[in-house]
């Protein structure tokens, strides 16, 4: 999918807020117009975030439904199904949406990944009751002839090919996906096993869409230059005659407990090898207490929140590594990872660097982090707050987030107070209790110049 604005890098966002200028501070101020919520009889959900400064707006459908939700033998159903959106209804035929999202001066598409479809145009404020009727329309009223169908089934099989399995590291972190999550369903690729997308038929996605797709399993999210009762008489206007229907449950993700440590290793045609390593951790949805998933987002900020963060200076600079990146998902649908990515520096093994660094990440567990690492890492958060409200895209985005879980509206302005109850000594605590060799899978990907080794991978306590 293609990008509609430019985000800006961590470890830019941390520096730059330090120095903003009074003006700019202002305007982001002046944005922070508290969203609106409200609902349709027949469920829909809606939220408008307005925001004056240009005469812009970004609408955003966010389904919830997605790879996760695919039962064995279907999986790549739900982003073949994202494809089929833009194939044509009774009001607008094949190739029409597009078009005249187009000639409107807008810009649309689409994404899936593991637990949301989620629809996007973006518009001069005037074409938004454009934006609502396409919308609308394609909720309940799409087509889904069996020619387009095959056809852009073909074009989802050579997506595959190329992002995948021409692509050692995408089709590496395919591979540790299945590694890692032994019982999640995110264990599946969003794109679909090829053996799966090879078997699917029109009536599959018929049947898919059917089942999810309706008002009561959508967000209608509106942000921009408009106004609450603007979008509520439009919303009226194009989704109440949509009837309510009824939608299945969807259970909470949940991943072992203590799965046993993993290991795999590859050997793939490419240049550079590369080392995947996961801990199974909860999210804010699925943590015993929250405050464990707040002292984890933390802890993944003092492992990987800049270039004065832990991995950084253990890893990097000791050129143990060529790069690295970890990552932790606070706001997953339910259990989640923390992952690190890495490429070993020039001469060095990737069972070398492997031990380098899950001494870094266990030494969580041994010491408390300190004052000035903790300030750090809140101040990056509250910066990535501040940026986050600036473009419309990150702002619907995280709002769909919000409301796919359940949380307030508003979780990002209490998130910093939330933090400030987490001490060192919550964030060690969390470390002893997660960071183990039982939640760890480690995915060691060789290239033909970089053979793997024969003897079996030790374990770090």
């Amino acid at each position: 999918m293609r990008r509609l604005v430019q985000r800006i890098p961590m470890g830019v966002a941390i520096r730059t807020v330090l120095i903003l200028p009074l003006f700019i501070m202002a305007s982001l101020a002046s944005a922070a117009i508290a969203p609106v919520s409200f609902n349709l009889a027949n469920g829909l959900r809606v939220i408008v975030q307005e925001d004056h400064r240009a005469p812009v707006v970004l609408t955003q459908v966010w389904y919830r439904v997605g790879s996760s939700d695919e039962p064995p033998g279907l999986t790549g159903l739900s982003h073949v199904l994202e494809h089929m959106m833009f194939k044509g209804t009774a009001k607008v035929p094949v190739g029409e949406f597009s078009r005249l999202v187009a000639y409107a001066g807008g810009d649309d598409n689409a994404y899936t990944n593991d637990n949301f479809t989620v629809y996007f145009q973006q518009h001069l404020a005037d074409r938004l009751p454009l934006a609502l009727e396409l919308e609308a329309d394609r909720m309940m009223g799409l087509t889904l002839d069996a020619e387009e169908f095959a056809r852009e089934l073909k074009v989802v099989m050579e997506e595959r090919r190329l992002r995948t399995d021409d692509n050692p590291q995408a089709l590496a972190m395919e591979r540790f996906q299945a590694l890692s999550l032994l019982s999640s369903p995110e264990r599946n690729p969003t794109i679909g096993w090829m053996r799966d997308l090879e078997r699917l038929t029109v009536e599959d996605a018929r049947a898919w869409y059917q089942r999810w797709y309706a008002p009561a399993n959508a967000t209608l999210i509106v942000v921009g230059d408009v106004t609450v009762a603007q979008v509520r008489e439009l919303v009226e206007r194009y989704f109440a005659p949509l009837p309510l229907v009824s939608i299945p449950r969807r259970a909470l993700i949940r991943e072992l407990d203590s799965p046993g440590e993993r290991s795999l290793s590859l050997t793939l045609p490419g240049q550079v090898p590369s080392l995947y390593i996961g801990f199974n951790l909860p999210s804010l949805a699925s943590a015993r207490d929250p405050k464990d998933a707040y002292a984890l987002q933390l802890l993944s900020g003092v492992l990987d929140g800049g270039i004065s963060a832990r991995l950084e200076r253990d890893v990097v600079r000791t050129n143990q590594a060529a790069a690295i990146r970890s990552g932790y998902d606070v706001l997953a649908r339910g259990d989640t990872q923390l992952t690190i990515t890495a490429v070993p520096a020039a001469g060095q093994s990737l069972t070398a660097l492997r031990e380098v660094i899950l001494k870094s990440v266990y030494a969580l567990r041994d010491e408390e982090v300190s004052a000035d690492e903790l300030a750090k890492v809140m101040a990056n958060v509250r910066a990535q707050a501040v940026y986050g409200r600036d473009e419309l895209d990150d702002r619907a985005q995280q709002l769909g987030r919000l409301d796919a879980l359940g949380l307030p509206l508003t979780w990002d302005d209490e998130l910093p107070a939330r933090l400030k109850a987490i001490t060192p000594k919550t964030i060690r605590e969390v470390a002893r209790q997660y960071l183990q060799p039982e939640r760890l899978a480690t995915l060691f990907l060789y290239t033909p110049n970089s053979p793997a080794p024969t003897q079996p991978v030790g374990v770090t306590p």
